[in-house]
């Protein structure tokens, strides 16, 4: 028989830790403490071991091994869902951590579905998962209570029940936000409207409760027209976009809860000839890869993916391989804003502008143009010293 079809029929057949005990000439139970990592086996014989594992092509069996060491080295992840580009970038990184220190993830995606939700935490459960970090930016309390009674260690954004075990990562929505809202202050503009997500949400109302307090910051009063409830999704913000054209008097800037919306927006302004920056800026939040692709690359304010994995992924460990974390953790994940060429001057006159006492903001340049990516403006020896540097812009209620 050719030697391709007998290594073909010795495929047929599963291998499992007895053909492995077999090539190695010692027990099934060597070949079991070996591939667990128990120190008691003998150096020659384990050495045996993985040379037959090597040989054989053999994939210990992840299972078995849980039943043997009493942990499945299993980490769940909840999202809310796959299509908005910031939940695969958040997925990435936490594999990519997790696989790094030797465990799996198991993703469940709830598309905000309170069904959905209860079938996504009951396949974690049965997969005995060690611990679950609930990235959904708003999940049911009866879920939470479900997950937290059985003692599984949890993790959180925004907020979490006050148990054992339990971790929250608290997103500073205001540094980023108040960002923003100071960058299109000091362009010039008045009329500055924001598009939300779903308020039932709390990292929603926090984006938006971060807005408002920005704004009063600057002494600007918002209209009620200019803050809308959308859903965090393309169709949302053109939607959005699309109400506040229809307004007697349309805003100048718009600061958006996240990049899907704002790109959402973008598209309905383009559509409705309306150019950006020129004649409407936009802002997003979130900072997804697409933001820079875009047409303008949009002016968003930037929350990592990487550190809220990062800091998910070592409090989830924390509780596990730690016992002195138990009692839970708190880590805070900070926000900037990223300029990019979606914002630029009102069209007209800016309004002038006198600040209260204390409070002043840094214009990131003079001329009627869009701003550019980096942070501090390049000087050109040609223009003259006064265009050359940067305006501290008073503000005051107007």
């Amino acid at each position: 028989m050719p030697q391709a079809s007998k290594r073909s029929r010795s495929l047929d057949k599963r291998l499992d830790i007895r053909d492995v005990a077999l090539k190695a000439g010692v027990s099934i139970a060597t070949v079991s403490r070996t591939i667990n990592g128990l120190p008691s086996v003998d150096k020659e014989l384990a050495t045996r071991v993985w040379a037959a594992v090597k040989d054989l092509s053999y994939y210990p069996n992840t299972q078995a091994r849980s039943l043997v060491s009493g942990r499945s080295k299993i980490f769940g992840l909840l999202v809310s869902e796959i299509t908005n580009p910031f939940f695969p970038e958040l997925i990435q990184g936490f594999e990519e951590i997790a696989v790094r220190h030797g465990y799996d993830i198991m993703i469940a995606s709830t598309n905000y579905d309170p069904v959905r939700m209860e079938t996504c935490v009951r396949r974690l459960l049965e997969r005995s998962v060690e611990g679950v970090a609930v990235m959904t930016f708003g999940i049911e309390a009866p879920m939470v209570e479900e997950l937290a009674s059985r003692n599984i260690p949890l993790v959180f954004i925004d907020a979490g029940p006050d148990r054992p075990c339990v971790s929250a990562l608290t997103i500073d929505y205001h540094h980023g936000i108040r960002e923003g809202v100071q960058h299109l202050a000091a362009l010039g503009h008045r009329r500055i409207a924001f598009v939300s997500g779903p308020l039932r949400q709390r990292s929603c109302q926090l984006r938006q409760d971060a807005f408002l307090l920005s704004l009063d910051e600057v002494g600007i009063t918002p209209q009620q027209s200019f803050v809308i409830e959308s859903d965090h999704t393309l169709i949302g913000g053109m939607r959005a976009a699309e109400d506040l054209l229809q307004l007697p008097e349309v805003p100048t800037a718009v600061m958006c809860s996240n990049d899907m919306t704002a790109i959402g927006v973008l598209r309905s302004l383009s559509n409705a000839g309306v150019r950006v920056p020129e004649d409407m800026s936009v802002i997003g939040f979130d900072d997804i890869q697409l933001a820079e692709f875009v047409s303008p690359p949009l002016t968003t304010v930037n929350m990592s993916r990487i550190d809220i994995a990062r800091a998910a992924f070592e409090a989830l460990r924390g509780h596990v391989e730690e016992t002195k974390s138990a009692g839970g953790v708190t880590a805070q994940i900070s926000t900037t804003l990223i300029v990019r060429r979606s914002t630029s001057y009102p069209r007209g006159t800016p309004a002038p502008l006198t600040k209260p006492a204390g409070k002043r903001v840094l214009a990131h340049g003079l001329k009627n143009e869009p701003v550019s990516e980096t942070r501090t403006e390049k000087k050109s020896p040609r223009e003259p010293r006064a265009s050359r540097r940067k305006a501290l812009v008073d503000l005051s209620p107007l």
